[in-house]
């Protein structure tokens, strides 16, 4: 008898729900802060058809999960993002893309690949976007988590779109950018007014596409990632993998004046590795300092490995000190506990945050958070917010106390799933007791599968 192995990211609490649906008055262990008021929503990848071909965990439709909180009431609402892959996916009744483990399909009459819309939100100028690298912003209605549509700025939008877009807390300005894997440019740069209007692009010269899913800002600069995670085309003609880790290639940072361009732009090298997020930057004297979940390598779109690497895939979280007068690098290891999905006050974006937040990773072969953990960056410890025995969470946000002084006064926002029971609830934590029990526990009528990155909308 022959067992079939099941993709792990179609299995338990990774496996797609398909039902969407609102709930209010949810039962509540603990009590919600009476000043925490505004709405949670995750965003993550829900496949709605089986997939077809080798699925990865990258590849789904993007679903919404929100919880609305308002005098300690709290309302859960998901919602599918209604891409136009999604809706001719719909109307034909099953999936028709293949994902990002599979070749190109040149030949599918509706394109080679689908937006799915699944990673991250952004909220800017009065308006929530759900996104994805590959493709347009999508916009979404706000507490409804309906779809508006694609989002590209009146048609100025001429990129693609990182999901990890930065709000200056200051100016207003969110600076984004959007990568090309295989036709130059293979960097595009753009600012987007306080108001909402996309102000410029700007080409930054790259050598080859490479995957860049994140980048950094400080209150003057921008910081570009070019990490040796690189697309060429001339390897599939070989039958080798189009993206591949390139272990004897440096890895470079670019620094660039916020509204400044190719010209001006000073790229500084250090050893390879490869960066998902970054926590924060800022600047001090002469420096620009980034703080970063590094990891020595990856093996995450990559098929075949011929040369594996022990600690691949391990992110933990570093600092890097760019001297912009000497132009030397200083890179130095935080913590060498693995953790990802960092976070930090956004109120504070691009200035020195004393708090920094990442996600505890369970010693698992897939990507299972089992705790939090809040980094004092000034003293160098770090304190842990343990979930509990066969209970994982997301990314961790920071919702901010309204009208709080001290940087760390607020709570982190997550949800859990706990694997014993096969039940879901979103946990708020106190931020400024990070090792308490969580204050209050917002049990889910149904399963929230294990997804990406969240957003606080606060009420006003």
């Amino acid at each position: 008898m022959t067992t079939i192995a099941v993709n792990p990211y179609l299995n338990r609490n990774f496996a797609p729900i398909r039902q969407e649906i609102t709930a209010d008055k949810l039962s509540v262990i603990g009590e919600l802060p009476p000043d925490l008021s505004g709405m949670f929503v995750r965003n993550g990848p829900n496949p709605q058809w089986p997939p077809i071909g080798e699925y990865h965990w990258f590849d789904g439709d993007g679903m919404l999960h929100g919880i609305e909180i308002s005098n300690g009431v709290a309302t859960y609402r998901n919602r599918y993002i209604q891409t136009r892959g999604w809706k001719i996916e719909k109307e034909v009744g099953k999936a028709i893309w293949t994902g990002l483990l599979e070749p190109p399909q040149m030949d599918n009459p509706y394109g080679p690949s689908k937006n799915t819309a699944n990673t991250a939100l952004v909220w800017h100028a009065g308006q929530m976007l759900a996104l994805n690298e590959g493709g347009s912003p999508h916009a979404i209605q706000l507490p409804e988590l309906e779809t508006i549509g694609e989002y590209t700025y009146d048609g100025k939008l001429v990129s693609s779109f990182t999901a990890h877009p930065k709000v200056d807390p200051v100016t207003g300005e969110m600076i984004f950018f959007g990568y090309s894997p295989f036709v130059p440019p293979y960097l595009q740069y753009s600012v987007v007014s306080a108001q909402g209007e996309l102000l410029w692009t700007v080409p930054i010269d790259l050598p080859i596409g490479v995957m860049m899913h994140d980048f950094a800002i400080t209150e003057n600069y921008t910081i570009f990632m070019d990490l040796p995670m690189t697309f060429n085309p001339q390897r599939a003609q070989r039958g080798e993998s189009v993206i591949m880790f390139e272990r004897d290639r440096p890895s470079r940072f670019g620094i660039v004046p916020r509204h400044g361009n190719n010209s001006n732009i000073r790229w500084f090298e250090s050893p390879a590795c490869y960066v998902f997020h970054t926590l924060n930057a800022y600047e001090e004297g002469d420096e620009v300092v980034l703080i970063a979940c590094r990891m020595s390598s990856t093996t995450v779109l990559i098929v075949d490995d011929s040369q594996p690497d022990p600690e691949a895939n391990i992110p933990r979280l570093y600092r890097w000190r760019f001297n912009l007068s000497t132009g030397t690098v200083r890179e130095e290891m935080l913590d060498d506990v693995a953790s990802e999905f960092p976070r930090v006050n956004e109120n504070l974006l691009g200035r020195q945050t004393r708090y920094g937040y990442t996600n505890k990773m369970a010693n698992n072969p897939l990507p299972l958070f089992e705790g939090i953990i809040k980094y004092d960056l000034n003293s160098g410890k770090s304190q842990i917010h343990e979930y509990g025995e066969g209970r994982y969470g997301s990314e961790a946000v920071f919702a901010p106390r309204p009208g709080a002084t001290a940087e760390d006064d607020g709570w982190l926002v997550t949800f859990l799933h706990d694997e014993g029971s096969d039940a879901s609830e979103l946990v708020v934590v106190n931020a400024q007791d990070i090792t308490a029990e969580p204050v209050a526990r917002v049990i889910i009528p149904q399963r929230v599968p294990y997804g990406f990155h969240g957003i606080w909308v606060p009420q006003e």
